[in-house]
This record gives structure tokens, sequence and C-alpha cells, in this order.
């Protein structure tokens, strides 16, 4: 089976593992307390989900270089977005103005995909997961395993 993971890069990372089928299988927020820590985390992050197909990272930067660097070891493709790219897609207009509203609106949103998908709804969902869950969404629908929006999501691609 193939995966995809989304990660929403920082010292507090989001990750989203995605199934072939384009629904969401676990997601997840983690601290780590320094780069070193992230980096020896990441290899243990990846050997999760085996057969990764594709690595689609939220944000830049030094941080999000480290999960490159490990995907391109094991060959797995890698797809760098900003956040503005699936807030595009994902969120309308409206929904977006604002940091706060913006991160609102992505947490509301990502409850929709969990409960979609079947995942055990979080007791609290932190945003960068909650981003990480709409950016692996955003990257199923455009690599083609689904064709359309889970129901209850309301934005068309």
């Amino acid at each position: 089976m193939n995966f995809l993971l989304a990660i929403d890069s920082g010292l507090k990372t989001g990750l989203a593992m995605y199934g072939r089928d384009g629904r969401l299988i676990w997601y997840r927020s983690q601290h780590f307390a320094s780069p070193p820590r992230l980096k020896k985390a990441v290899y243990g992050i990846m050997n999760e989900a085996p057969s990764l197909s594709l690595i689609i990272i939220e944000g830049g930067g030094h941080l999000a270089d480290i999960w490159k660097k490990e995907a391109e070891r094991r060959q797995i493709k890698i797809l760098q977005i900003n956040a503005e790219t699936w807030r595009r897609d994902l969120l309308y207009q409206r929904e977006q103005r604002g940091h706060k509203k913006a991160k609102l609106n992505a947490c509301l949103l990502a409850r929709k995909v969990i409960e979609w998908s079947g995942t055990p709804r979080p007791t609290s969902l932190r945003h960068d997961a909650a981003e990480a869950i709409l950016t692996g969404l955003w990257g199923v629908h455009h690599i083609g395993w689904i064709k359309k929006l889970p129901p209850g999501i309301q934005k068309i691609f």
C-alpha cells in the first residue's frame, strides 16, 4: 500500500498520514526541543510507513530541509508548499482573513476530515496537526487519490 505523509514543518510539527484511498489514517502534533532532536525523530517517523509514495511539507527553511534530506535518502517524492496553497483551495477567502481566524477555520475543517475518515476524534486539536491534515487532504486530491472533496467540505478545488 502507498502512503502520503503531510507535515506542517516546525519545532512544533503537525503530522498526518493518508492511505491510498485518500482517507486520513492518523494525525498528531509533536514538539521537538531543537533541530537535532527533530533530525533524530524524522528517521523513526518515516519508518512508521515504509511504503511512503509522497511527502508533502508545508513550510520551508532549515527544519523543512531535515525532512527533505531524509526523504531524498529514501528516494521518496517530495512536494513542498506554503499554507496559502492549500488555504486557497480549501478555505473561502473570508475564512482566511487574519492569522487566528485562518487557524481556527483550519481546525474546524480538519475535524470534518477526521470524521469523514473514521479516524478517532481528538479531545483537543492543535493547529499544527490540523494544518498537516489539510495539507494532506490537498495533497491526496492534487495527486488524484481522491477526485472530489469529502461530504461537508464546501470549498471546491
